[in-house]
């Protein structure tokens, strides 16, 4: 989720042809043995993967090199991964294409709660119940990635507890707490005004930033209000109208108390605004902690549910599961593809990954200390301040940000950006009743 650009960042990571090789070696996934020499002949193949996430470009770039040296030593098989990693952007349209036009990467991201539901019905998901990752996971983590007939068909990277990020130095200055209210949240944003303090970074440059909004509203009102609200939609009964003073009373509040210039920041930017102290709050998840301790290693946040109105019932923390890995079908390179997910949640090695990307532990074999932000978020879903992230299509949500781009700049009013999600939520209706 780095800041848009329009090319593609690929990495080639290539492990060392044997010299004995011949030039006739083809993309097969096991090691052969000559049967007539006993001698043992490496295997080449190249695996494709496409990951959104190019802020942990390094990390990835890492386990990949540990992936292949292990395929070398443990199945004499030369792995070369081709690494895609596209913003969040442009990525679910990309891979929509590819998929559709049967050029699938043998490995690829996507969201579990948005769009493992769809891309199931499409078959562009290879089942993986039988792999031995499966077992490893948590029990509070395996239905995000298991559909409605009992399939597992992702590896769970991100299960996600959050809601915005504070500053705990800034909110200790001034005597402050997390509000639990609409109310509450007005004021504290007076009080930080008061000191000269802006209470909100603002950064939205890319459009899956200000559509955060939608799941905290839509999730706080169902739990509280409105339970029905994603049936009604997919039977095309509902309307966001439902949701106007939920979505858009915080979100203007937010708006008329941040940074300047939001339309020109990304998620890169406003973590590194963050970091500094330019914004008490960020509506941003702790998904960028990593990105924002490398700005400042000694900043201190936190995590805490945003209101949306004045019932404290309503203001919880969302929890899901987002990017998760999958494996094509009609990939060529299946069983090394199966090696690199089963390894991703190696017993040993995983731990070091989840760590460094600093990713809430989602499997048995994940022994690291919880993240101080981690275990915040976690003691509001404990108290049952928290519910479940909603199933709002992707396409859904790619509207309301790009709605929610336009209405911040004056170029579309709350009305306009309601209809065009009821709009939105109908078309997705009509493709995948």
């Amino acid at each position: 989720m780095n800041k848009m650009t329009k090319g593609v960042l690929c990495t080639m990571l290539t492990a060392t042809m044997l010299a004995g090789c011949s030039s006739n070696n083809t993309n097969n996934t096991g090691a052969a043995n000559d049967a007539g020499t006993g001698s043992s002949v490496a295997k080449s193949v190249t695996l494709k993967m496409f990951i959104a996430q190019p802020r942990f470009k390094e990390q990835y770039d890492n386990y990949i090199a540990q992936f292949v040296k292990k395929e070398k030593a443990e199945k004499n098989i030369d792995v070369t991964v081709q690494l895609e990693m596209p913003t969040a952007d442009n990525a679910s349209q990309i891979l929509k294409t590819r998929l559709a036009s049967n050029d699938a990467p043998d490995i690829f991201a996507l969201h579990a709660v948005n769009e493992i539901p769809s891309y199931y019905k499409a078959g562009y998901l290879e089942d993986l119940s039988g792999q031995p990752f499966v077992s490893k996971l948590l029990d509070s983590v395996k239905p995000s990635v298991t559909t409605t007939d009992g399939k597992v068909v992702a590896l769970p990277l991100e299960t996600l507890s959050w809601g915005y990020l504070y500053n705990k130095t800034i909110f200790a200055k001034y005597g402050l707490t997390p509000p639990t209210t609409l109310t509450e949240l007005k004021a504290v944003t007076e009080k930080l005004k008061a000191n000269n303090e802006t209470p909100f970074v603002l950064s939205y440059k890319e459009s899956w930033i200000p559509q955060l909004v939608l799941p905290l509203a839509v999730g706080g009102m169902m739990k509280t209000e409105d339970a029905e609200f994603v049936d009604k939609m997919n039977k095309d009964e509902g309307s966001f109208t439902e949701m106007k003073s939920a979505i858009f009373d915080v979100f203007d509040l937010i708006n008329e108390n941040g940074t300047a210039k939001a339309t020109e920041v990304g998620g890169d930017d406003g973590a590194a605004a963050f970091a500094a102290g330019q914004g008490a709050m960020w509506l941003m998840g702790p998904w960028y902690a990593e990105t924002i301790l490398k700005s400042n290693p000694d900043l201190d946040f936190g995590v805490a549910p945003l209101p949306i109105n004045d019932n404290a019932d309503a203001t919880l923390i969302n929890l899901s599961a987002s990017t998760s890995l999958a494996v094509s079908p009609t990939s060529k390179n299946k069983e090394v593809a199966l090696d690199f997910l089963n390894y991703v949640l190696d017993d040993t090695d995983s731990n070091a990954l989840f760590q460094a990307m600093k990713f809430n532990p989602v499997a048995t074999v994940h022994t690291y200390e919880m993240y101080p932000w981690i275990a915040e978020a976690t003691s509001y879903v404990k108290a049952g301040k928290s519910v479940q992230d909603p199933a709002i299509p992707q396409s859904v949500k790619d509207e309301v940000g790009k709605g929610l781009q336009a209405y911040y700049a004056g170029q579309m009013t709350q009305d306009d950006v309601l209809k065009a999600l009821d709009k939105a939520w109908k078309s997705y209706n009509k493709v995948n009743k």
